[in-house]
């Protein structure tokens, strides 16, 4: 995962990039506030971990303007040398995730950020889902069909893994607009359809793969095991490999 870190101390965060860095994740340090904010509006992160105390920015600020300016809903873990109770409400009002007190303990802001992460991206702490002759790999969101890797955009990917995990399930339009282009979105209805198009075509969704995908008038579309396969579908869906 990448993770962006906030300190104007150098040796906290390099005390944090190192702490990220032993268990897997990309660590990208900052000392300004401003600095950060600059870099959100072209770079993307999957978490970011924020000090209190700033020279240019009180982290609470920060933490609202990234909510409310910048609309983003990352995981936002606060690091600080406060410790009282209306201190741990401002910081969690202000939009924050999870409070940690300073001095840094190196095993506990590795736990809070696992938790974290795995609560924020679910499906990206599997190893692979298989429904089948159909195996999703969320961590490098690709997609595999008898071993053969399919070609699919980042939205045609998380339509099609959707898909997969509501399987039987009616979903309609706006329930999938929103869960692939998010809440709020002005996307053009065609564009969904255009997507569902395609992915019949790349994923070969036809009685002899065992699974139709169907629109169902007026409401949206369901992705179905077909007749006299249905415990076997609904077995994978369950079903991790590790």
């Amino acid at each position: 995962m990448r993770i962006a870190a906030l300190d104007d101390e150098a040796h906290q965060l390099e005390l944090i990039r190192h702490s990220m860095e032993v268990i897997g994740h990309e660590c990208h340090g900052f000392a300004r506030g401003k600095s950060l904010l600059r870099d959100l509006h072209r770079e993307t992160y999957d978490l970011l971990v924020l000090d209190w105390a700033l020279p240019d920015i009180e982290g609470p600020s920060l933490c609202q303007t990234i909510r409310t300016d910048l609309n983003s809903s990352l995981p936002i873990l606060f690091l600080t040398n406060r410790r009282e109770e209306k201190d741990l409400v401002e910081g969690l009002a202000a939009g924050a995730d999870d409070f940690m007190a300073k001095p840094i303990r190196v095993s506990e802001l590795q736990a809070r950020v696992h938790a974290l992460l795995r609560r924020a991206y679910p499906a990206r702490q599997d190893s692979a889902l298989s429904f089948r002759a159909y195996r999703f790999h969320p961590s490098t969101r690709t997609l595999r069909i008898d071993g053969r890797l399919v070609d699919l955009s980042r939205r045609e990917y998380e339509l099609a893994l959707f898909l997969f995990q509501n399987l039987g399930r009616l979903l309609s339009r706006e329930h999938l607009r929103e869960a692939i282009w998010g809440i709020g979105t002005d996307t053009p209805s065609r564009s969904l359809d255009t997507h569902i198009s395609r992915l019949r075509v790349k994923l070969d969704l036809q009685p002899s793969n065992g699974f139709l995908l169907s629109a169902v008038y007026g409401l949206g579309y369901r992705l179905e095991p077909l007749e006299g396969d249905q415990p076997a579908a609904q077995h994978a869906i369950s079903t991790r490999i590790e």
